[in-house]
C-alpha cells in the first residue's frame, strides 16, 4: 500500500479515538510490508505537534509522553513533501470544493501522487464524496 496519511489518522495512534485500531493496523502495515510507504506534507508535523500540545495543556497529557509520541512519529519516516510545492494546487482545491486550505494540501498531494488519502476527517470525506479524488475513510480501511 502507498498512500497519503492525514494527521488526524496519526493522532488516533496516540489518543485512542474512534477507529484507532485501524490506524494502528495501517501504521504497522506501512512499517512492516516491503514496498508499503506513506507520504505527508510537511505541515503534517505542525498539525501533529499542535494537537499533542493541546492535549498537554488541556487534558493532563504528560509532556514527556507528547515528546516521545512526536519522536515515534518521526521515526516512522514518512516521505515528506514541502507544502510550498503543493500550495497553488491546494488553494485551487480549497476554493473549488470549499475545504480548508490545510485539508486541501493533503488532497493536492494525494492527487499529485495518484494515491489514496487516508483520513478520519468526516467533513472532508463528505465534501469530496462523489468527486474525482481518492479519499479513503479510515473507518472503511481494511488491511
Amino acid at each position: 500500500m502507498v498512500c497519503v496519511v492525514d494527521a488526524n489518522v496519526a493522532l488516533r495512534l496516540v489518543f485512542g479515538q474512534e477507529h484507532s485500531e485501524r490506524a494502528d493496523r495501517l501504521f504497522r502495515h506501512l512499517a512492516e510490508v516491503s514496498g508499503a510507504r506513506f507520504y505527508v506534507p510537511d505541515l503534517f508535523y505542525a498539525e501533529f505537534a499542535s494537537a499533542l500540545t493541546l492535549y498537554v495543556r488541556h487534558h493532563r497529557y504528560a509532556a514527556a509522553k507528547a515528546r516521545q509520541d512526536l519522536a515515534d512519529m518521526e521515526a516512522m519516516a514518512p516521505t515528506v513533501v514541502p507544502t510550498l510545492d503543493l500550495i497553488k494546487d491546494a488553494m485551487e482545491l480549497s476554493m473549488a470544493h470549499r475545504i480548508s486550505g490545510y485539508d486541501a494540501v493533503y488532497v493536492a498531494l494525494s492527487k499529485r501522487l495518484g494515491v489514496p488519502l487516508v483520513t478520519a476527517d468526516g467533513g472532508l470525506i463528505t465534501a469530496l464524496t462523489g468527486k474525482p479524488f481518492q479519499i479513503l475513510p479510515l473507518a472503511k480501511l481494511e488491511i
